[in-house]
């Protein structure tokens, strides 16, 4: 698959695009019409992406990219605000979540492969510490980073 395929979303693309690019293993966040925030869904994604080139010999390095203006917008806020409706008002599924966000983001830590972030936008909350987690970012001009807290 060439570059431009990996970067043009389809109607029913997945929201995590994986391809390799000789040993480079590249992950693109691929939900830009949510501002690739970080849901459920792309949360296991990433983990399971990350776990599986733990031991892959054949890639020395993973690149994390994003499709659209935004890297990540952080947390997919739709998704835990459903979840006030929970008998609980959302608090086993907030903590969950967040649980399972830290366990990728330890993942791309504790990986014994240099992790490069290349930020093409904006990179906000949970998305910030996406790239924080990464041992390198590469930002382009457009990209802007903020950590804004959300109550």
């Amino acid at each position: 698959m060439s570059a431009q395929t990996a970067r043009m979303p389809t109607r029913h693309a997945s929201i995590l695009l994986r391809e390799t690019r000789g040993s480079i293993a590249l992950l693109t966040l691929n939900r830009p019409e949510a501002r690739n925030s970080l849901s459920e869904g792309l949360i296991a994604e990433l983990h399971a992406a990350l776990k599986d080139i733990h031991d892959d010999t054949s890639v020395r390095a993973v690149v994390i990219a994003a499709n659209g203006p935004a890297f990540s917008s952080g947390h997919d806020m739709k998704e835990l605000t459903a979840r006030r409706a929970d008998a609980d008002r959302g608090r086993a599924y907030f903590a969950g979540i967040m649980t399972a966000c830290s366990a990728m983001m330890q993942a791309i830590v504790h990986l014994p492969k240099p992790v490069v972030s290349a930020v093409q936008g904006i990179a906000t909350a949970a998305g910030c510490q996406l790239v924080a987690s990464c041992d390198l970012a590469v930002a382009s001009e457009a990209a802007a980073f903020a950590t804004p807290g959300v109550d």
